[in-house]
């Protein structure tokens, strides 16, 4: 081998020589470095991960308070309208009263010439051939009859709310005018209605006999008319006339 030759050999050793110990320092150098970037990285995944499950936490403590706000808002929104429809109530009942008092002061004025009682179903407007019977019995009355007005009191047993049943009263009232508009042509002015619900209960509603007793409607032919003090009265319990007291 010529010094050619072995000056080439020996250069090439050396650049490989110095180019791996090139690459072992570099690799030295850049180990650390990458494995704090890894530690990095995982320690920001966790943490976004605890970010998450905190926020999750957070936003589910939200969703219940403000579930239980809602439910607090709602009851006391229900309790509010419990009150003003129990005011409500209150307020239709002395309206009642109120119209009562008038009516039966009004009435001094007036003598009954003939009266009836009308029952009804549980929970039934509709009237029976019975109550059909007893309302033509007295309605035989109106048309030999001067100056006259009819009082209709309707009532119910003690089943139910006071709301419901002075509905119930007022729809048998109806039954009643209806019938003997339709069949006796009694005009609308000439019929004084008063629904009492379960106000004013004629008998215990104890017993099923006195709930039975108490879904009626009475019914009363009334005139202004001084003398014809003779004119027979119809009894409410037997529906039959008895004469009227001098």
């Amino acid at each position: 081998m010529n010094r050619t030759s072995l000056t080439i050999l020996l250069a090439a050793s050396m650049a490989a020589t110095i180019g791996c110990s090139s690459k072992n320092y570099v690799k030295q150098q850049t180990t650390p470095l990458i494995n704090k970037t890894n530690e990095l990285d995982d320690m920001t995944a966790k943490n976004s991960k605890d970010i998450k499950d905190v926020d999750a936490r957070a936003q589910a403590g939200i969703q219940a308070v403000n579930a239980k706000t809602a439910d607090v808002e709602q009851k006391a929104q229900t309790a509010g309208q419990n009150a003003s429809q129990a005011q409500q109530v209150a307020d239709a009942a002395n309206g009642r009263v109120g119209v009562l008092t008038n009516t039966v002061a009004n009435l001094d004025n007036y003598r009954p010439v003939a009266e009836t009682s009308v029952k009804f179903g549980f929970n039934r407007d509709n009237l029976t051939q019975q109550a059909k019977d007893a309302l033509d019995q007295m309605a035989g009355s109106i048309s030999t009859t001067k100056g006259y007005i009819i009082t209709l009191e309707g009532s119910t047993d003690s089943v139910g709310s006071a709301e419901y049943n002075y509905d119930l009263s007022q729809r048998r009232a109806n039954s009643v005018i209806q019938y003997l508009a339709s069949k006796y042509n009694v005009p609308a002015h000439k019929i004084y209605v008063i629904g009492l619900g379960k106000d004013k209960p004629v008998e215990t509603n104890k017993t099923k006999q006195g709930r039975a007793d108490n879904r009626r409607v009475d019914v009363r032919l009334m005139t202004n008319t001084v003398g014809d003090t003779n004119q027979p009265t119809t009894n409410p319990t037997t529906g039959q006339n008895n004469p009227s007291s001098m």
